[in-house]
């Protein structure tokens, strides 16, 4: 079947789902136009789950048709996702990573960490750890961050020590580089709120229960079990799926040559690394000094375009950035007109119901097993975040989970349970086409991976939780 007659019929799916819900009777107690726009939104998930048009065409499509039914007023309503403060700071936030790769400091950064670590395997995967971690704060695009930086240092490195994709020779360094690489960029995306694009939304549904969720205080709550995450997983990696090749020295002159040919640090980069120190010191601080982080966003931004380290042409050309604000704002406004709608509290009546009579301490750790493992179901961290994760919270609340505790926990959860599958986060399906690492084991490592990162997060980040004094 040829792709035009495929998305035809995704297509047909997805409004027929829609059509179906829409006729269905309201349930009692819900109002007419909370359950059409329940329609419309779930079919939205649907064609984005599907991949029945890009997802800013599947978002847009299901504006439009929110307008056009009259279940959403065009001026008071539909657009107001457009202006919502946190949706800018993430798109801000991917002007500014074009600025790392515009000037090289990306990549520089990555070279200088192989060069101090890269004398072994197991410290080429860590020194590429870092490199991820330093631009995992301005970097939303996880895909960008990982396939733009990390992937091609990545797949040289592979292919300088004779380790090929679709071959045996994958196992001399490939294999283990491409499990680490990827499975090191969903833990730094649960790091913090600006790692990825998604993550602004579990903010927003935060505060729409009344918990106030910034960036300084999901870096912190993340801070322990992401650091003991990001020592413990490459190292398990390196032990199941040992590569051939262990001593690396010649990665360490590779990473030298690179440096040198790079020449000094151009004044251009240095601004970068001003603008970043800025951006992490207001977006630290800037609550106790009444500064709000998308303000500080714009604020480094303008220093980016003044200085000339970013250009107009820049900021025109990111289509990233101009795409999250499209589909990202469509769907944050159709998840808050459900809320004020009285859908959400309504659904997440009828979902506590199951778990009514549990103590908190019980249903916390099934609604969480549930919200990641029914990743499986996802092909992109967004729709399922957009989906449950309202849900999930407000029925965590209304059964006893202290509210901070289960915004942090779901926050944490829509990053980490992207290391399922193949298909289930941007980065993966870069990392897994490379060839170097075969299905069974993406899944098998997957799996294992996601059970020992649920041990580090909940237990020891549950006491440092404790001792931050969150819940």
């Amino acid at each position: 079947m040829k792709n035009t007659e495929v998305s035809i019929v995704k297509l047909a799916i997805t409004f027929a789902i829609g059509l179906v819900i829409w006729f269905i009777p309201v349930p009692q107690g819900l109002d007419i136009r909370a359950w059409h726009l329940f329609a419309i939104f779930l079919s939205t998930i649907i064609g984005i789950i599907l991949k029945a048009l890009p997802m800013g065409s599947i978002c847009m499509t299901g504006l439009a048709v929110s307008l056009f039914t009259g279940t959403l007023n065009l001026k008071t309503e539909a657009l107001t996702g457009f202006s919502n403060s946190t949706i800018w700071l993430i798109v801000i936030a991917f002007f500014i990573a074009r600025g790392f790769i515009k000037t090289g400091l990306g990549t520089r950064i990555a070279y200088f960490f192989i060069y101090i670590l890269g004398k072994k395997t197991l410290g080429l995967s860590y020194g590429l750890a870092l490199t991820d971690l330093v631009l995992a704060p301005v970097t939303p695009s996880n895909t960008a961050r990982a396939g733009g930086v990390i992937f091609p240092i990545m797949k040289s490195l592979s292919h300088s020590y004779g380790s090929d994709p679709n071959e045996p020779s994958r196992k001399k360094i490939g294999e283990f580089l491409t499990l680490s690489c990827f499975h090191v960029d969903m833990i730094t995306s649960a790091m913090f709120m600006t790692a990825m694009a998604a993550n602004p939304l579990i903010a927003q549904f935060a505060g729409e229960n009344g918990v106030k969720l910034t960036w300084g205080t999901w870096a912190l709550a993340a801070v322990v079990p992401g650091l003991v995450s990001l020592a413990i997983i490459p190292l398990i990696i390196y032990k199941i799926y040992k590569p051939e090749i262990t001593e690396t020295p010649n990665a360490k002159e590779h990473a030298r040559e690179s440096l040198q040919k790079m020449g000094p640090m151009t004044k251009s980069e240095w601004t970068m690394i001003g603008v970043f120190i800025f951006l992490i010191t207001l977006w630290i601080f800037g609550g106790t000094l009444g500064i709000p982080s998308t303000t500080t966003a714009f604020g480094g931004l303008s220093v980016l375009l003044i200085s000339g380290v970013l250009s107009w042409e820049d900021i025109k050309s990111e289509k990233g950035a101009w795409d999250t604000l499209i589909w990202f704002g469509v769907l944050v406004m159709m998840a808050s007109y459900l809320n004020k709608l009285g859908f959400i509290p309504w659904f997440s009546q009828f979902v506590s119901s199951e778990v009514t009579g549990m103590p908190w301490t019980t249903a916390f750790p099934i609604l969480l097993g549930v919200y990641f493992y029914s990743h499986y179901i996802f092909a992109s961290s967004t729709a399922h975040v957009t989906a449950m994760a309202a849900v999930f919270m407000l029925v965590g609340i209304n059964v006893g989970v202290p509210p901070m505790l289960m915004a942090i926990s779901l926050g944490f959860f829509s990053n980490l349970f992207g290391c399922l599958t193949h298909y289930g986060a941007g980065p993966a399906p870069v990392f897994f086409g490379a060839g170097f690492v075969d299905l069974s084991d993406w899944w098998k490592a997957g799996f294992g991976i996601s059970v020992i990162n649920i041990l580090i997060w909940m237990i020891i980040g549950g006491i440092w939780w404790k001792v931050l004094g969150l819940y």
